[in-house]
C-alpha cells in the first residue's frame, strides 16, 4: 500500500466527492448544479493528487489538446447550464484523454473485474 501525504487524503476525498455529486446529478435528470460542483471538486482533487504542475502538464501536451478541449468545453457548457451536451463533450474529451493510454486502460478493466466479482460474491440468496 503507498502511503498518501496529507494533502493527497485530501485531493482523494476530493475526487470521490466530485464523482458522487456528478454521478448524483445524472440520477436526478442531468441537474447542472450538481454536475457542476462535481466537476469543479473534481478537478480541484486531481491538482491535490498530483500537483499543479503535472497536472497542467498531463491536460496541455500536444496530442492530448484534443481531448483537453472537448473536457475543459464541457465543464464550459455544464457551468452554462447546458448540462446534457456539457456531460457529453465531458463523455467524449475524457475518452479521447484516456484512449492512448494503455496503464489507464488496463487499470479501469481491473477495477471494473473487481467490482463485478465482489457484487457477485456479495449477493447471496439465503
Amino acid at each position: 500500500m503507498v502511503p498518501l501525504t496529507d494533502c493527497q487524503r485530501i485531493g482523494v476525498g476530493l475526487v470521490g466527492f466530485g464523482l458522487f455529486f456528478v454521478l448524483f446529478g445524472m440520477l436526478l435528470y442531468f441537474d447542472s448544479v450538481l454536475l457542476a460542483f462535481g466537476n469543479i471538486l473534481f478537478l480541484s482533487g486531481l491538482v491535490f493528487i498530483i500537483g499543479f504542475r503535472r497536472t497542467f502538464t498531463f491536460f496541455f501536451q500536444w496530442p492530448k489538446l484534443k481531448g483537453t478541449s472537448f473536457f475543459m468545453g464541457g465543464v464550459l457548457i455544464v457551468l452554462m447550464r447546458w448540462p446534457l451536451l456539457g456531460m457529453l463533450l465531458e463523455a467524449y474529451g475524457f475518452i479521447t484523454l484516456f484512449r492512448s493510454d494503455p496503464r489507464f486502460l488496463a487499470l479501469l478493466d481491473l477495477s471494473l473485474l473487481q467490482l463485478l466479482q465482489k457484487v457477485g460474491d456479495s449477493s447471496s440468496m439465503v
